[in-house]
């Protein structure tokens, strides 16, 4: 979010617009809010790779959040903000963050997450009053600080939390260079080049800025020079009068966003002008066959589609006319180097699926964890996957067919079955219990738990309710399954090991891809 050049070259034009409130942020604002956060952050303390959290929701504090730490050399980990109390706690806590910044909106989660996080030295509030010495209000804590930048800018980045099958979340360090915040890094050269970014563009970003995906878009928008509108939440009708009274050319969405919108009435697709836009990218999620013709049948070749997992492993791409010649792909590799291997490590023929694995682009680590950083290479340590399962054709797409993780994708938001199948077994009525994703046309998949009830228990409507509200008092609403069914016994090999396969096989019937 580096706004230092175009501070001085366009200081009146806005950086961002929150396209509820209206509220207007210009790129002179930006940089005095920046620059006046930084310095705290050198107040406190914080120096050159120490770490910070931000807790909130979309809101007009968010990108300053995260520019002030571009600007000072730390590292930033921007955390659902659906969680728990509890799981918010781990994460800050195993992210070594000496500050967290949260808004009022989140406050009461923010505060039950302190709790159990005593080397957190702060808590900021961006947009309420202080109530205590640890927990204070942004406008106050930087009240009288300069608005210039600090003496010993460096730049920053994020340390975002990608999660395994079993066990917590694990944070993703990538190796900070000793730069100067206006040399971003050469993958965000990369992507500048391949989206077309430029001076003047308009980009409107409907997702949360906690992911991944729109910090990159948003914080590439601001180094070019363009304005930012921001959505508080998602909204398909919505979206598409922004994208006319705004004149959007270039967005960034999920799978679950197109769909909604193809599902208006054709009278209210066809009411807005779309003619502005020039690029709109996908990802975080497989997008279904027909969804992805219908909207290029809609908005015409301007739909791009990328495939790389947080940790930043390997990168492939494909435009809409590469997409039409190579139906279902996510694209082409252009950054890392591509494996598809089989059980034994040996490479797969063409057409034949096999594990994905990466010859890494970007090096990266999970942060204070070596055992699960050693889990993801290869046994030589020179190449690392995620899991994922695909092919490649003849003409080197990428197409993917299964998880090997069992990670359900649900709106574009990653979901870990473990942490619910673990609780679900706490449940005094449950025996056993298997949770894994299942088609659904709007999301892509939907969260399903299976479960082995005890001995004398009836299962039925009743127990499936009980159970979803118990997983509801623990787990963000992303994590708490739709639907749950029964089983006499639940399948597990000779070692233990639940053989969750045979279960979902059955709710994804014949379908050739495991991903929709």
């Amino acid at each position: 979010m580096y706004t230092g050049k175009h501070a001085h070259l366009r200081p009146l034009q806005p950086a961002f617009i929150m396209a509820g409130s209206g509220e207007t942020v210009t790129y002179a604002e930006l940089e005095a809010r920046n620059n006046r956060l930084a310095h705290l952050f050198r107040k406190l303390g914080l120096k050159r790779l120490d770490h910070y959290a931000i807790f909130m929701e979309n809101n007009s504090r968010y990108i300053e959040a995260c520019g002030a730490g571009e600007r000072s050399g730390l590292y930033y980990t921007c955390v659902n903000s659906y969680l728990t109390g509890n799981e918010l706690a781990y994460i800050v806590g195993n992210s070594e963050s000496r500050v967290l910044i949260t808004s009022m909106a989140k406050l009461e989660v923010a505060r039950e997450a302190l709790r159990q996080c005593p080397k957190v030295e702060l808590c900021i509030v961006v947009d309420g009053p202080g109530e205590s010495d640890r927990i204070v209000g942004l406008r106050e804590a930087t009240s009288g600080l300069p608005k210039t930048p600090i003496a010993d800018e460096c730049i920053g980045t994020a340390m975002l939390y990608s999660s395994g099958t079993t066990g917590r979340p694990k944070g993703i360090l990538r190796p900070l260079p000793e730069n100067p915040p206006t040399q971003q890094t050469p993958l965000f050269d990369f992507l500048q080049k391949l989206w077309q970014y430029r001076e003047g563009m308009i980009y409107l970003s409907p997702a949360p800025l906690y992911h991944s995906a729109p910090q990159a878009a948003v914080g590439l928008t601001i180094r070019t020079g363009g304005t930012v509108i921001i959505m508080e939440s998602f909204d398909p009708e919505r979206y598409l009068e922004l994208v006319e009274k705004w004149g959007i050319t270039h967005s960034q969405l999920v799978p679950t966003m197109f769909s909604r919108m193809l599902k208006l009435p054709q009278a209210t697709r066809s009411r807005y002008d779309l003619s502005s836009l020039e690029i709109a990218i996908h990802a975080a999620a497989p997008c279904p066959a027909q969804v992805k013709e219908d909207m290029i049948k809609w908005w015409g070749p301007i739909i791009h589609e990328y495939y790389g997992a947080t940790e930043g492993l390997g990168f492939t791409a494909c435009n809409s006319e590469e997409w039409l010649a190579h139906r279902g792909t996510v694209g082409r590799i252009m950054l890392g180097d591509l494996h598809i291997l089989d059980e034994d490590m040996r490479p797969c023929p063409v057409g034949t699926p096999g594990t994905v694995w990466f010859k890494t682009a970007t090096p990266f680590e999970y942060f204070n964890d070596p055992n699960k950083t050693r889990e993801a290479r290869s046994p030589d340590g020179s190449m690392s996957t995620v899991g994922d399962v695909g092919y490649v054709d003849s003409d080197g797409f990428l197409y993917l067919t299964d998880r090997a993780t069992f990670m359900i994708i649900s709106g574009g938001v990653n979901i870990y079955p473990q942490e619910c199948e673990n609780l679900l077994i706490t449940h005094p009525k449950i025996a056993d219990a298997a949770v894994f994703g299942v088609p659904n046309a709007d999301l892509g998949e939907e969260v399903k738990a299976v479960v082995q009830p005890m001995p004398g228990i009836s299962p039925g409507p009743d127990l499936a309710q009980e159970l979803m509200l118990f997983c509801s008092q623990s787990l963000s609403r992303q994590k708490v399954p739709r639907s749950i069914d029964f089983e006499a016994e639940l399948p597990r090999l000779p070692t233990g090991k639940l053989y969750k396969r045979l279960l979902r096989d059955r709710y994804w019937g014949d379908k050739t891809s495991r991903i929709l």
